[in-house]
């Protein structure tokens, strides 16, 4: 349940739970619909914006988000954000990961 539920979905979520029922909210299960669906779209790849493909392909040149920030003109926080979203589209923890996976998917040639 959301915090804005009217008491009355509260109270019936409440009863469902106690039946061993699981009650979501249509906003929760819409979103939850929409992410699964995405999840079977394709290579992780495929699921970046265009914004996030561009920093995945700095990541696997090696700069920092400084430098990223300096080449798309954007603010230090929002490559930080873009970063954590590749991190998490594509599965891994780290930048490094994320470096591997541009090599891969031909995004970033490998270093010799």
């Amino acid at each position: 349940m959301l915090k804005n539920a009217e008491p009355q979905e509260v109270v019936r979520a409440v009863r469902a739970a106690d039946a061993g029922q699981t009650v979501l909210d249509p906003v929760v299960a819409s979103r939850l619909v929409e992410t699964l669906a995405a999840d079977d779209r394709g290579e992780p790849i495929d699921r970046l914006t265009p914004r996030e493909r561009e920093v995945l392909v700095l990541i696997g040149r090696g700069f920092a988000n400084k430098r990223i920030a300096l080449e798309l003109g954007l603010a230090e926080k929002t490559v930080k954000a873009h970063v954590g979203h590749v991190l998490a589209k594509l599965g891994v923890s780290d930048r490094t990961q994320a470096a591997i996976a541009a090599v891969r998917a031909g995004l970033v040639e490998p270093r010799s």
